[in-house]
C-alpha cells in the first residue's frame, strides 16, 4: 500500500466532512496527527494530514475540490 498526502484540513469541520465523503466513496484513508493539532494549535508540523492510496488519489482530490467549493458557497466566500 503506497500512501500519498491528500491534504491538511483547514479545520476539524473540514476533516470530518472529508472523512464522510471518503468513506461514502469507498476510499480508504489514514489520518496522521488527527488530534495532536488541537492540543498544540499553531504548530505547523503537527497539523493533521489525510493520506490516501496512490491509485485513489485522483478521485479523492476531486472530492476534496468539490467539498471546498461547497464550503465556500455556504460561507459566502468568493
Amino acid at each position: 500500500m503506497s500512501l500519498v498526502r491528500l491534504t491538511e484540513p483547514y479545520n476539524l469541520s473540514e476533516l470530518v466532512m472529508l472523512q464522510s465523503l471518503l468513506e461514502g466513496s469507498g476510499i480508504q484513508y489514514v489520518i496522521r496527527h488527527a488530534h495532536v493539532g488541537s492540543l498544540y494549535p499553531g504548530v505547523p508540523a503537527l497539523n493533521s494530514h489525510v493520506m490516501v492510496e496512490e491509485q485513489d488519489y485522483p478521485r479523492a482530490e476531486l472530492l476534496l475540490r468539490r467539498l471546498r467549493v461547497d464550503m465556500r458557497e455556504v460561507s459566502g466566500e468568493a
